[in-house]
């Protein structure tokens, strides 16, 4: 008790007409390089939420820290020129025996993150460099290149780059509501930057996520069945996906390992309790990512009802992605109003340069598949290397898919050759159907129930390696509806066609 009110003394002492401020400096924070400072700040953050509530201000200055637990009605501000840097130190990020990242929260409301300055994951130093980081879900035997593909004879290039340790995911707020973030610059992730994880209630308005582009599964905001979910005006550039909508449980890792779950939503204390990731806006962003600018799908939980508009995908690996995976199933999704700029990119990353890819394959022989239905895309401009890649099953076709308004232009690259021709769905429970040959339409559609494309406008670049093929490309669709279709097959193709066609019924064009 002694200690609580002499902690709340350090804070009354510079409170201000806007609350209570606990200054980490009062408690014995110090702005050294050789100073871990997990300590002093927790006590901060312990003194504000014993008053009930507070700011905690990080002033000016760079500090170092291990994992820091987040507190209800607690407001953690950073000031412009300070940063809260982590620890060196794998030791450091170890909460109640589970390694974490810099902050965690659970079961918290109210929480708040602000300021104009930086937290800085030291993420980069836990890597290799010189090494790239390689996983055993392709086969070689089915891809076009062969025992050529992915050899690093030139080095890591694109990444992403080997680790054998690392802390964990950087900001993680997990079972809480009432949830903002703004305006700070999130840096140098080891991992997930920040995961939204089962929360409901959230906003995400103007930050900036910088990592290091190089490093593996460094995904922007994930968001992992959460609810109620607001994302505007942020600039994410990531090395992997940059937003995430998944329906991934609580326990999840970076491996995508869900086992642990525990999904009994409706006796939850805090946090949703519905059980769905669901409604789920993101708009006004700019994104780049070495996997998917916006990726949807994965986990055991359905995901619907998300919009995702007025945004900029630049320099990335994939657009957009849409992916089924597991139980849960994925509906009710609109794109709109978005510009996409995509390339072939050397390494381990998933995604082979399209623009729009939306698939539904088991990644578990013993788990199906659930099912993806009314997914648009409206008023969309894109320049690739590859196609639209629409793909799923026969027994779990997509279902209502749209695309209207789309712009495509497909250019040749650098990797075109090396990296180029595959089909890419991974994960997947064969590896014959993780990447493997095949020739690139403008657009690729197979297995679908009920396809519309409205005034589609393909268009080639020059210099084109000889596996791009048709314009569309439509295989077992049932009721295909094709409007006002502006393109050709591509100019050096064999046999092209600008549209080919096979066991489709109910065609109308």
């Amino acid at each position: 008790m002694a200690k609580t009110i002499c902690m709340l003394l350090m804070c009354i002492f510079i409170g201000s007409t806007q609350g209570m401020v606990c200054d980490i400096t009062t408690f014995g924070a110090q702005a050294d390089p050789q100073v871990i400072n997990t300590g002093a700040i927790q006590q901060a953050i312990d003194a504000a939420a014993a008053a009930g509530g507070g700011r905690v201000l990080i002033p000016t200055g760079e500090f170092l820290s291990g994992a820091l637990r987040m507190k209800s009605n607690v407001e953690l501000h950073l000031e412009s020129g300070a940063v809260l840097k982590g620890s060196p130190r794998l030791a450091d990020y170890i909460l109640d025996g589970v390694r974490r990242g810099l902050l965690y929260a659970y079961e918290e409301k109210n929480i708040h993150l602000s300021g104009y300055g930086v937290i800085d994951g030291n993420g980069t130093r836990f890597f290799d460099p010189q090494k790239p980081h390689v996983g055993q879900d392709f086969d070689r035997a089915f891809i076009r290149q062969g025992e050529s593909y992915m050899n690093f004879a030139k080095g890591v290039e694109d990444g992403p780059i080997a680790y054998d340790d690392r802390p964990g995911m950087m900001v993680i707020f997990l079972r809480c509501e009432q949830v903002t973030i703004e305006d700070i610059v999130l840096r140098d992730s080891p991992s997930w930057t920040f995961r939204i994880g089962d929360c409901d209630g959230v906003l995400v308005h103007g930050i900036t996520i910088l990592n290091n582009l190089l490093v593996p599964n460094s995904d922007g905001i994930h968001c992992t069945t959460s609810a109620n979910v607001r994302i505007s005006d942020c600039d994410i550039r990531a090395g992997d996906d940059a937003v995430i909508v998944t329906g991934f449980g609580d326990e999840i890792n970076v491996d995508g390992d869900d086992s642990r779950s525990n999904l009994d939503y409706a006796q939850r204390r805090c946090g949703n309790k519905s059980g769905y990731s669901e409604n789920v806006v993101v708009t006004n962003c700019t994104l780049q990512s070495r996997s998917s600018g916006i990726r949807v799908g994965y986990g055991k939980n359905s995901i619907r009802n998300c919009t995702f508009s007025n945004l900029v995908i630049h320099h990335s690996n994939r657009g957009i992605g849409v992916f089924a995976r597991d139980a849960g199933s994925i509906k009710n999704i609109l794109f709109s109003d978005i510009v996409i700029k995509t390339r072939l990119h050397t390494g381990h990353w998933w995604g082979h340069g399209e623009p729009i890819h939306v698939s539904a394959i088991a990644q578990n022989k013993e788990i199906p598949v659930g099912g993806v239905s009314n997914i648009r895309f409206q008023n969309i401009m894109a320049e690739s290397e590859a196609g639209i890649l629409l793909y799923a099953v026969p027994e779990q076709p997509l279902q209502n898919i749209e695309l209207e308004n789309v712009q495509l232009k497909i250019l040749s690259g650098a990797q075109a050759t090396a990296y180029g021709g595959n089909f890419d769905l991974r994960p997947v429970a064969d590896l014959k159907d993780a990447i493997f040959k095949h020739d690139i339409p403008g657009l690729y559609a197979k297995d679908i129930e009920g396809l519309t494309v409205d005034d589609l406008r393909l268009t080639w670049g020059s210099g084109l390696p000889d596996y791009f093929s048709h314009g569309i490309e439509a295989e077992s669709v049932n009721d295909l509806n094709i409007i006002d279709f502006d393109g050709s097959a591509a100019p050096y193709a064999l046999d092209g066609k600008n549209i080919s066609l096979k066991n489709c019924r109910q065609v109308k064009k």
